[in-house]
């Protein structure tokens, strides 16, 4: 398994942000398929990713943007910090793409970050390590953060919209 926490991360976001309920625990298939092969998670890393999940979900319900993106911190090498964003991408996109394939849902700002969210996982030159490199990863950091909240209000199930729904009995 060569996948790391910040693509994990994305995967999961993208996932919620695309509409997956947050009750719903096909997450963990579809992470087997894609970090092992289809092949089920050993115990200890689906009990860490649970854990990341549920972690994830009330970041992503909580009111005050306090989403904590699984990236190396600030001490890293810029380039390193760059690749685990540009991954982080990449697996909100895949994430997302499973859940929701209708954009005609979108807001134009939704569908901006989205197209912008494309571009960033497409990047792959070398950063300087510079003040400027420092803040524009800051700023596109950032940037992908709030946008990855903007897409889940917009399309995901927040805990009340599954507490509206009425269960179905049969």
């Amino acid at each position: 398994m060569s996948t790391d926490a910040a693509e994990i991360q994305g995967i999961l976001c993208g996932m919620l942000a695309g509409g997956m309920s947050l009750e719903d625990r096909e997450w963990q298939e579809a992470l087997a398929d894609f970090i092992n092969e289809g092949k089920p998670l050993a115990e200890n890393i689906a009990s860490a990713i649970t854990v990341l999940y549920d972690e994830v979900c009330q970041q992503l319900i909580d009111s005050d943007f306090a989403l904590t993106m699984c990236l190396p911190n600030d001490d890293s090498e810029i380039n390193i910090r760059g690749k685990a964003l540009i991954l982080w991408v990449q697996g909100f996109m895949l994430g997302f793409g499973i859940h929701q394939a209708d954009l005609t849902k979108c807001s134009a700002d939704a569908k901006e970050a989205l197209e912008d969210f494309a571009e960033i996982a497409r990047m792959d030159e070398q950063m300087a390590a510079d003040e400027e490199s420092e803040k524009a990863l800051f700023e596109v950091v950032e940037y992908v953060r709030m946008s990855a909240l903007m897409v889940f209000n917009e399309l995901g199930h927040s805990a009340t919209d599954q507490q509206a729904k009425p269960k179905t009995i049969h």
